[in-house]
């Protein structure tokens, strides 16, 4: 029986095009340049890394593995009228079911300061995508389907190169975003074409942050995905920062899962850990979701350098 639950959700997951490409992050707010390359360094420089245990406990729930590397080229001058631009490439690895998924995304940003603190950011992203079917994984639906029957008991291979965009508005407090995925739906690809054309996505991020004393601050995001063959996706959270050493935080996707965030900084990283529940009414597997994640700024201290300042969203 615990198959069959399985195997029915994967189906779920995995026969829509690219559905699965959606890849839920409960601790968004740490992986902004991911969704938008135009907010690539808006933190610094840094390494970032997460990895989200989906349903642990069953058998082929995804598994997500996640790496970037972000360079404000700002921290490389010296001058009086440091650099705009900054450059960053962010990897992501994904397993559900039968396929396995690798995204390598390599961004640019560039900012216009409009106001003292404020500036506007465009950014592109080239994103390319490979994705593995494993023939000897397919649900019986799936083997029904007349573009992936062909690979039963075998393997194949699909690569996707496409283009993202972005652009925000963003301050040391807050931040508006928009960008869009998949810009070309896919159109350049080779290997085995066992899947459609990709979709657009539209991303929508948005965050405030405040220090509402020196050992306390606050800090909430929001985050709207729009794609044509799924359901609007919306979440958000809200985080308490403790003394700069710990944060607490609660985060909700709606009509999917709730979310509980405890998070530790010190001087030379932090580190957050996400314990999510599935809502009874999202049809989804009972199990919890686990997400670690580590961010190691490459030339700064996770320390203020003013006293309104907050070192996380």
């Amino acid at each position: 029986m615990k198959k069959i639950y399985i195997f029915f959700i994967i189906f779920i997951l995995s026969t829509s095009v690219f559905a699965q490409s959606r890849k839920y992050i409960s601790q968004f707010s740490h992986m902004q340049s991911y969704f938008n390359p135009a907010l690539t360094g808006y933190e610094g420089s840094s390494f970032r890394g997460l990895v989200r245990n989906q349903w642990a406990g069953f058998e082929g729930a995804p598994m997500t593995y996640f790496g970037s590397l972000e360079f404000d080229i700002a921290d490389f001058s010296k001058s009086g009228d440091p650099d705009k631009n900054a450059l960053g490439f962010n990897v992501l690895h994904d397993e559900y079911g039968a396929f396995i998924e690798t995204e390598m995304i390599a961004s640019y940003a560039s900012r216009i300061q409009i106001a003292e603190k404020t500036s506007i950011r465009l950014g592109v992203g080239v994103n390319y995508n490979r994705v593995r079917l494993d023939g000897n994984n397919l649900t019986t639906e799936q083997a029904n389907d007349p573009n992936i029957a062909q690979y039963l008991n075998g393997f194949a291979n699909m690569q996707v190169l496409d283009f993202n965009i972005g652009l925000a508005l963003t301050h040391p407090n807050y931040y508006v975003s928009y960008a869009m995925h998949n810009v070309n739906q896919g159109a350049i690809n080779s290997g085995d074409a066992f899947m459609e054309r990709k979709p657009r996505v539209g991303i929508v991020q948005a965050g405030y942050r405040n220090a509402i004393s020196s050992n306390l601050s606050v800090a909430t995001n929001f985050m709207y995905r729009s794609q044509v063959d799924l359901p609007d996706n919306i979440e958000f959270n809200f985080k308490v920062l403790m003394m700069d050493k710990i944060w607490l935080g609660a985060g909700h996707r709606i009509d999917y899962a709730n979310n509980f965030q405890l998070g530790v900084l010190l001087p030379f990283m932090r580190v957050g850990y996400v314990y999510e529940l599935p809502m009874s009414r999202s049809y989804l597997l009972p199990n919890t979701t686990h997400e670690f994640l580590a961010v190691i700024p490459l030339f700064r201290k996770n320390v203020r350098e003013n006293k309104k300042e907050v070192l996380i969203w």
